[in-house]
């Protein structure tokens, strides 16, 4: 399925077949293994938790769940995108990794030719990170492309962005966290700013003012709005569906967004949802009973994660059960307004809705995850409470 790239002699970088023995030559340190078979996919997933293991900020993933991200058979995503990843080897060790995305649906969207970084991390070895960025570029000029941008994922539900401040903050599960090096090491690659997000930590207040509430009845009772409780996952993934279809038409415009087909939907689905806690979690309906807002929180897991190390058994369960049960900080994920009702309070109402549950469970302490920069009404918004805006990710870019 893949070519061996012939070797130059004054080219310090191998890329060779796994089933090769690595033989590194005269003046030559680093090896770029590209990932053919399962053995390097899990080297590929494995390799963060070697490198953050003694860091007491970096949050695991499911490695269950990256390893489905990674293969054709698992992730409906390859319809749309074409990709490959290459794992770094220096000393007979692997000391970074890199995958390489090519969003069809994207490029014909925006009319650019743009290749996605994708899952960026090295150690710091400029060696190292030059290596795989060069191998991923290399890659996206045979297949057509003018540039390359990211970190970027398949989707915006997959990873997204390098962190460039907050190295001293905790991240929720939906967030990223690297090293403070990264930056450098891209810039003097050659990348520059292409986009950020930004992230907030607030307090919640212990009372929802009387005017709040009387406003959001108000609302309600005007456009005949129908706020949706959940009381379990049953009920909850019934909506699912109608709430990743919006998901489709309320972020259609935004920077990165490719919409979902039926069977994507159901990867995420059943990827974050089986984790969601049905109270943390409301939608509003209108008077024909179709959905016009929803917003999706959850209990923090960041804890739970580090504790379980990234895995579900034999005792990631018990962890995170604790976790959704009686948490202190609440993740906000995703909230998304029909275009037609921005603006209206839709978006006041779910999280008074929401906050009225938190309150209930004793949280004190929300963190949203990344908005764009530009999103200037949600970053206006949250700066209405009493907040801190800690963190700040960055898509790079690099035209050929």
């Amino acid at each position: 399925m893949y070519e061996i790239n012939s070797i130059q002699e004054s080219n310090p970088v191998r890329i060779i077949e796994p089933k090769l023995k690595a033989k590194v030559q005269p003046g030559s340190n680093v090896i770029i293994r590209s990932c053919d078979n399962i053995f390097d996919l899990k080297k590929f997933a494995q390799f963060p938790y070697d490198l953050y293991h003694t860091n007491p900020y970096w949050v695991p993933p499911r490695i269950g769940d990256e390893l489905k991200a990674l293969q054709p058979v698992t992730n409906p995503a390859f319809k749309i995108c074409e990709a490959k990843f290459w794992l770094a080897i220096k000393d007979c060790k692997v000391a970074g990794r890199i995958g390489a995305i090519i969003n069809k649906q994207y490029n014909d969207k925006t009319g650019e030719q743009m290749c996605r970084i994708s899952r960026l991390e090295f150690i710091d070895d400029k060696n190292v990170s030059k290596a795989l960025l060069d191998t991923a570029e290399k890659w996206a000029k045979e297949k057509g492309m003018d540039g390359t941008h990211g970190p970027l994922g398949f989707t915006n539900l997959d990873h997204q962005a390098i962190l460039i401040e907050g190295f001293d903050h905790l991240p929720s599960i939906a967030s990223e966290y690297h090293l403070p090096y990264y930056r450098r090491h891209l810039e003097e690659a050659g990348y520059g700013k292409e986009m950020d997000w930004v992230e907030f930590r607030l307090k919640l207040e212990k009372e929802i003012p009387e005017k709040a509430l009387k406003l959001n009845d108000m609302i309600q009772r005007r456009y005949h709005l129908k706020v949706v409780h959940f009381n379990n996952r049953m009920e909850m993934k019934a909506y699912a569906p109608k709430i990743l279809a919006l998901l489709n038409v309320a972020f259609g415009e935004l920077f990165s967004f490719v919409a979902m087909d039926e069977e994507l939907s159901e990867f995420y689905i059943n990827k974050y949802f089986s984790i969601l806690n049905p109270k943390f979690v409301k939608v509003i309906e209108d008077k024909d009973a179709s959905i016009i807002g929803f917003i999706i929180s959850l209990p923090s897991l960041s804890h739970a994660m580090q504790k379980s190390k990234g895995k579900l058994f034999p005792f990631g369960w018990y962890h995170l059960s604790k976790a959704l049960k009686r948490p202190k900080v609440v993740d906000l994920l995703l909230t998304g307004i029909h275009p037609d009702w921005q603006a209206q309070g839709v978006s006041a109402i779910l999280i008074t809705e929401l906050q009225k549950v938190m309150q209930e469970h004793g949280v004190e302490y929300v963190e949203t995850t990344g908005m764009l920069e530009t999103n200037e009404k949600a970053i206006n918004h949250w700066k209405n409470y009493n907040h801190i805006q800690h963190k700040r990710k960055r898509c790079f870019r690099k035209m050929f």
